[in-house]
């Protein structure tokens, strides 16, 4: 596995948005921008199962992860890997998320509003071909 570049890493610690690139079942490109975290070198995102890109990844785990600059939108780089998909550590995930991105805790804690799971996908960078 390769390592992510210490600009990505210090990137993906500030609130910075994240567009994730999954394929639809066509063949055809999908995109999403999402809240990010990251667990060393893994890249974590928050999903709900149903959603196009999670469907996607569950048939086709390949990605792509552009991450754009946070002083200057000109600047970005990509990470292309494989994505796991797992319900573990999805609440925990989404609250770090809330707190990291608006710095509250989700109000629907403990409110019943969200019946679904958020799995996180963990995305480990893949060796440049």
């Amino acid at each position: 596995m390769a390592a992510l570049p210490d600009k990505a890493r210090a990137w993906l610690d500030e609130p910075v948005f994240v567009t994730l690139a999954t394929v639809n079942a066509d063949g055809s490109p999908q995109s999403t921008v999402h809240w990010v975290a990251r667990d060393g070198d893994d890249i974590l995102l928050s999903t709900v199962r149903g959603r196009r890109h999670a469907r996607n990844l569950e048939r086709d785990p390949r990605v792509s992860v552009m991450l754009i600059g946070p002083a200057n939108p000109y600047a970005y780089l990509e990470v292309r890997g494989t994505a796991t998909v797992t319900t573990e550590g999805g609440r925990e995930l989404i609250d770090a998320l809330s707190k990291k991105y608006r710095a509250i805790t989700p109000p629907w804690r403990g409110a019943g509003m969200w019946g679904r799971t958020h799995p996180p996908a963990s995305i480990p960078p893949s060796p440049a071909p």
